[in-house]
């Protein structure tokens, strides 16, 4: 059986806000300042879903399971929630689906990522190498959304999982 990486990532520049909730947050857009870069979550620990025995199916054709993957400025992972807001996306959230959608969950409530920052600068003297915080004044680690989408198939009784990212 062949495993083929096909998670796909997608990443907006959002901070989360305490919304003094017990430390649940809300995602607000964030602009950097002509003085700030961004310094992308690396995401370092990652165990691919294992859906098992609880999907008694024999066969599935290709269906994708998205996660909005909430990343506290520690690099762990806060909490994930089912995303059907994209033609893509529906069938994950369909009952059937509820195992693929449980295994996806559990897998990444277990993922680690050096986290997100925000860089800040000197004024004028921001790095030609964007997305590093080489030569910051002070960096700030920050939470952040992300968006994964997992393929799951069963053939033949043979779950697999594809994902794809980098």
């Amino acid at each position: 059986m062949t495993t083929v990486d096909t998670r796909s990532e997608n990443v907006a520049l959002q901070r989360l806000h305490a919304d003094g909730g017990g430390g649940a947050g809300q995602v607000q857009p964030y602009r950097l300042q002509p003085s700030e870069g961004y310094r992308m979550p690396q995401l370092y620990a990652a165990q691919d879903p294992v859906v098992g025995t609880r999907d008694p199916r024999r066969e599935l054709p290709p269906t994708v399971v998205c996660l909005q993957v909430v990343v506290t400025a520690e690099g762990k992972v806060d909490r994930s929630a089912a995303l059907a807001d994209r033609p893509e996306c529906s069938a994950g959230t369909a009952a059937e689906n509820a195992p693929l959608l449980q295994a996806a969950q559990e897998a990444v409530a277990h993922w680690l990522f050096s986290p997100a920052a925000v860089c800040h600068y000197a004024a004028g003297s921001l790095p030609d190498k964007k997305g590093d915080c080489e030569g910051a004044q002070r960096i700030e680690p920050v939470p952040v959304s992300l968006l994964y989408a997992f393929t799951f198939e069963i053939v033949h009784g043979q779950h697999t999982v594809r994902r794809q990212g980098r």
